[in-house]
């Protein structure tokens, strides 16, 4: 569920285009307009505020938001501005750079969107950098991270519900098997994962947990510092309780040691319009305090402004 408040009636897109410009002209940039349009437009009602924009003035929306704005916020703006698929096919990108490299950015994306939605990243990166993100991520990434991301990325899973228990029981027992021996990279264990819908892995999981007394992601525990298992640690989390995996992502990028403002930026810029209300309510469960409040007592300005627009107010 969303938690994007978008007013019942919403100007035209050249309507907003002009006001967007208005904020832009003059003494200073109106940043207080930029966030009450922005905040309050669903994808395609800012994709046509984009092409209205680029129609009127010549110039893209997001250049001119780009010379406008600046630090966390215009990050916060600009990534917001982007369709879904765009943004993610931006994030993906950036992260198999070299200095802004994450193979948990690039997992987050092949995990948490739907089916269809990742093959709409895939076809937006298409688009943007003239090669395919599987060519690219399998390029950066070597031994078990690239036998692991690039089928996760490659995969269109089944989105339904219909699953099968004597599966569910076969692969528990495969997957028991794989773990106790620490073969943690065998093509079975990447296959289970990579190719079975989140319905059915849920399944599998249950009766891994039920079976073997022990959950899936406890026993992948053994070493605590291995990236290659912190990993398919995520991919169990994120492909079958993805609120749960945002919440931790949300609450270690706001903590008292500093706050990770592009962990932070990403997981509401991303979530608005799909799960964020799931992650809200997760959020104030695990940490006794609404994330709005969180996110004002840790962000301050224009950037905090933008971000608790996007949040909502409590958990509604």
């Amino acid at each position: 569920m969303a938690t994007l408040r978008v007013p019942d009636v919403v100007p035209s897109a050249v309507e907003d285009a002009e006001q967007l410009r208005k904020a832009f002209e003059g003494w200073g940039t109106n940043e207080g307009l930029i966030i009450s349009i922005l905040t309050h437009r669903n994808a395609a009602q800012r994709k046509l505020i984009q092409q209205a924009y680029a129609e009127t003035y010549g110039e893209e929306l997001l250049k001119s938001l780009d010379k406008e704005l600046s630090s966390e916020f215009e990050r916060a703006v600009l990534l917001w501005t982007l369709v879904p698929a765009e943004r993610d096919a931006f994030l993906a990108n950036e992260a198999t750079k070299r200095f802004t490299s994450s193979n948990k950015v690039l997992l987050e994306i092949a995990t948490t969107r739907s089916s269809h939605d990742l093959l709409l990243v895939k076809q937006a990166y298409h688009a943007r950098f003239k090669k395919s993100l599987e060519e690219d991520v399998a390029y950066h990434t070597s031994g078990d991270l690239r036998k692991l991301l690039v089928p996760l990325l490659s995969t269109y899973r089944y989105e339904g519900d219909e699953i099968s228990v004597p599966l569910a029981k076969k692969e528990a027992k495969i997957l028991h098997e794989k773990i106790s021996d620490k073969a943690y990279n065998d093509e079975e264990l990447i296959r289970i994962l990579s190719t079975r819908s989140k319905a059915q892995l849920n399944a599998t999981f249950n009766h891994y947990n039920n079976e073997f007394g022990n959950a899936i992601n406890k026993d992948l525990k053994a070493d605590k510092d291995d990236e290659f298992l912190l990993l398919l640690r995520q991919t169990i989390k994120s492909l079958t309780v993805p609120e749960k995996y945002f919440e931790k992502v949300l609450r270690l990028a706001i903590n008292k040691l500093g706050t990770d403002e592009g962990a932070l930026t990403r997981v509401v810029t991303t979530r608005a319009e799909f799960d964020l209300h799931r992650i809200k309510q997760e959020y104030h469960r695990r940490n006794s305090v609404p994330l709005d409040q969180a996110i004002v007592k840790d962000t301050s300005g224009d950037y905090e402004k933008f971000l608790v627009e996007l949040v909502g107010h409590g958990d509604a």
